[in-house]
């Protein structure tokens, strides 16, 4: 392992809490920074991962960079597949895919296409993906990894910990992972305690001092 993955290290117990928030919790703990703000495809329904971040940028609709990364991907990782500029070529399908799985890979978040969909279902590993075709890529190009790459208007570094669920992704700075960890379980503990209010019949206009505020105001 580098020293750059080495000083990426992250404790299971912070991907699990950062799992456990979800994309919104965390986004919003993390001061609303880090969002990945493009559309994706859940390919598998139901998922939800973090993990620490391989990186690969690939060469234009080229997925060569693919296929050497899979010989590095270590358990729990998310590997993050870009090009030069997002296109609908397919970077990964089941034969990549299962080769990520049987490495232990948490997830895949990839800035391009994948096939092989039924089969990617089949198969269970958490996939995002920016579209769903099947025009394959080029294996000319030996691309890079573990270097920064741009999805969605955010950087991710190797060993950042990206967040990915149904409401899309975020990333995480490796340096400020457990920071963001803490504030994220302060988040759910209490939305816990207001979602027992407003099972109770409360009503959030009240419990944020919405009502108060627009009183005062004199509004209707």
């Amino acid at each position: 392992m580098s020293e750059l993955r080495d000083a990426a290290a992250v404790g299971p117990g912070v991907i699990d809490t950062l799992t456990a928030g979800g994309v919104a919790a965390v986004f919003e703990a993390a001061g609303r920074r880090g969002l990945i703000d493009v559309d994706l495809v859940q390919v598998v329904p139901g998922t939800r991962v973090a993990g620490v971040a391989r990186t690969v940028r690939c060469g234009q609709d080229d997925n060569r960079a693919v296929h050497e990364a899979m010989t590095l991907v270590r358990p729990g990782e998310v590997l993050v597949l870009t090009m030069p500029e997002p296109a609908p070529v397919a970077l990964i399908g089941e034969l990549l895919a299962t080769q990520a799985k049987v490495a232990g890979a948490a997830g895949l978040l990839v800035d391009a296409a994948v096939r092989d969909v039924d089969e990617l279902r089949e198969l269970g590993l958490p996939i995002w993906a920016r579209w769903l075709r099947v025009r394959g890529a080029t294996k000319r190009e030996r691309g890079s990894l573990d270097v920064s790459v741009r999805v969605g208007g955010a950087t991710v570094d190797p060993g950042d910990v990206v967040v990915l669920d149904a409401d899309g992704a975020v990333v995480v700075a490796r340096g400020s992972a457990a920071e963001v960890a803490t504030a994220t379980r302060s988040r759910m503990e209490k939305e816990t305690r207001l979602r027992a209010r407003l099972d109770a019949g409360e009503f959030s206009y009240d419990l944020h001092g919405l009502r108060a505020q627009d009183e005062s105001a004199g509004s209707h």
